[in-house]
């Protein structure tokens, strides 16, 4: 099973857990396991069939870039992060 790591601000909908395990070879796979054991996660994670402009995910150290369709390993860690804009 992959590790999520949760961000402080949706801990709440994780019943207040900052990691869990999901089961999944892809992210969409993996935030249905999420939606399964934490019902409406899915919804502060997903909008539209895409990962939340406002989050960016890391998958064992590295950005994940092709959204969804990010392949996932059985001992994958996820990070789910607050995206950072820049610029003025």
């Amino acid at each position: 099973m992959a590790t999520v790591y949760i961000p402080a601000l949706l801990r709440n909908y994780a019943g207040g857990r900052e990691s869990v395990l999901a089961t999944g070879r892809t992210l969409a796979q993996i935030v249905t396991d999420l939606d399964r054991q934490f019902p409406g996660l899915a919804d502060k994670l997903v909008e539209a069939g895409h990962l939340r402009q406002s989050l960016a995910v890391s998958i064992d150290g590295e950005l994940a870039v092709a959204g969804l369709f990010e392949a996932v390993g059985e001992e994958s860690e996820i990070h789910f992060l607050p995206a950072i804009s820049g610029g003025s």
